[in-house]
């Protein structure tokens, strides 16, 4: 069975989702009030520089300075390594300098004040601003270019050598003197004149943007990005994605128009949703979402995953939970773990999870085992199209791994902070906000309060009324106060005030 994109517009929204087999492995959610700013190319200034962090901040014109690593500072004597790298749905490509550029102080590379041209390689991420570097790339539907840089690259995911000799004689022959190519997993099996086009296309928007940047002052965007869906047309159209199905209208129009002008092959594949029940209904996308955002999430034997998200990585508990298996116990935890094994793999791409990813596998005895789970997880990971490094399991079960983080991930995008517990997952308990309370009033009766009222949450208010009573009468007769209790359901359960008359 092949693969669909469906899309689901909504006034301020746009969702795509990616099925294969039928299920859901790619989610993607962009809204007009903070939509994805990677791509886009900016005309900065350098505000300020850290030579300690061999970093600086350029200004682009955003609430938060971007972040610029002095390994993505381009310069003209850079020399590249080769680089046969799968392009990421993001489109940043990395490029690695024969002469490490971290070597070298930022400061004899940069000065402050500084204009520089820039391109957000990846969003902002919770209070860090974007992160950008001045290697440029233009990404078209066959090809990447990255101007000045004298090199040609391909697909991972092209794994027949004679199509991958094809293309790079195409591209070879067409490249223009002075600038760099990646060629895209698209590509694979396309003509040379659709390849051509796309190059043409790509220098055109090229040579505008220098134009518009000796016009547009510093602190200026000069080329954004496509909007979610025509990236989704660009970035996920393989040939193995059978058709395209919009539920909107408009949007079904515009896009007709712009395949129409930069894909007309894919017109077949462009389908209107005009049925009554929701898209994502229809396709049970909307459960798979809910799933995806849980922390616990149960396997088909009983056996479950935990997903716990951090600041600094993810951590992934598996559990044999209500499995008890009909074997013995090195076989029921070789089976859970193999079974939590595609779901963690699923889960990982479905919900964006980057950056260091721990995973606690259920502790195995034999080395056969635990080469099975891992060989196991290593090939289930392979279909993830985000660069990612797995480390061999330690005597611990656990499995550490990396994975390129450019955009936040599913859950921090449909899902904001607990204003109750700001992120820990817990609150104070009202016994301890009961005692810190009475602490705080012993010690302003103590300095001569003689009239103290407490403002507190009801369930804080209730416990101090009633079996702290104790308590409170304590202080007013030892220190001749008169203690007066509220109750204001509006305050957080943390909160309460203690004030003196």
């Amino acid at each position: 069975m092949g693969s669909e994109i469906l899309i689901n517009v909504t006034q301020g929204e746009t969702r795509v989702a990616l099925l294969e087999g039928g299920q859901v492995v790619e989610f993607y959610v962009e809204r007009q009030r903070d939509a994805s700013l990677v791509g886009n190319i900016y005309k900065g200034k350098v505000v300020k520089i850290l030579p300690g962090m061999q970093s600086a901040f350029v200004d682009i014109g955003l609430e938060k300075a971007a972040f610029l690593y002095v390994a993505d500072i381009r310069s003209e004597t850079d020399e590249y390594a080769p680089l046969f790298e799968d392009e990421d749905k993001d489109q940043s490509i990395e490029l690695f300098p024969k002469k490490t550029r971290s070597e070298m102080p930022i400061d004899e590379v940069l000065q402050d004040g500084q204009e520089i041209l820039v391109q957000v390689s990846k969003n902002p991420l919770g209070s860090k601003g974007a992160r950008v570097t001045s290697y440029i790339t233009l990404p078209g539907r066959y090809l990447v270019l990255m101007p000045d840089v004298d090199h040609i690259g391909i697909s991972r995911r092209i794994t027949n050598e004679d199509e991958r000799s094809r293309l790079k004689a195409i591209v070879e022959s067409i490249r223009p003197e002075g600038y760099g190519l990646i060629i895209r997993t698209a590509s694979e099996d396309s003509p040379e004149e659709d390849i051509r086009k796309d190059l043409e296309f790509l220098l055109l928007l090229w040579e505008n943007l220098k134009q518009k940047k000796d016009r547009v002052p510093a602190r200026g965007l000069l080329y954004s990005d496509l909007d979610l869906a025509f990236r989704s047309i660009r970035d996920l159209m393989s040939q193995n994605v059978e058709r395209l199905v919009i539920d909107s209208p408009e949007e079904y129009h515009r896009t007709l128009e712009f395949v129409k002008t930069y894909f007309p092959k894919l017109l077949g594949k462009i389908e209107l949703y005009e049925d009554s029940e929701p898209i994502f209904d229809a396709f049970g996308i909307e459960l798979d979402i809910s799933r995806a955002i849980g922390r616990k999430v149960w396997l088909k034997s009983g056996g479950y995953i935990v997903v716990d998200q951090t600041e600094a990585m993810t951590v992934i508990d598996v559990n044999t939970g209500k499995f008890v298996g009909k074997e013995g116990l090195e076989d029921t935890i070789l089976k859970t773990n193999l079974e939590a094994v595609k779901e963690i793999a699923y889960q990982i791409r479905l919900r964006n999870l980057g950056g260091i990813i721990i995973i606690d596998f259920i502790d195995m005895e034999k080395l056969e085992s635990r080469e099975k789970l891992f060989n196991a997880f290593s090939d289930a990971m392979k279909r993830d199209r985000a660069k990612n490094t797995i480390l061999h399991i330690s005597e611990l079960g656990l499995i550490q791994m990396t994975r390129k983080r450019v955009r936040e991930s599913l859950g921090r995008t449909l899902c904001t902070t607990c204003p109750y517990c700001e992120g820990k997952g817990f609150v104070k308990s009202p016994d301890t906000l009961s005692y810190e309370i009475l602490r705080t009033i012993k010690k302003m009766a103590r300095h001569g309060s003689t009239k103290i009222i407490i403002t507190a949450h009801p369930l804080v208010a209730e416990l101090l009324s009633d079996e702290e009573m104790l308590g409170i009468e304590d202080v007013e007769k030892q220190y001749g106060a008169k203690v007066i209790i509220r109750a204001d359901s509006k305050m957080h359960q943390e909160n309460y005030e203690v004030t003196s008359l």
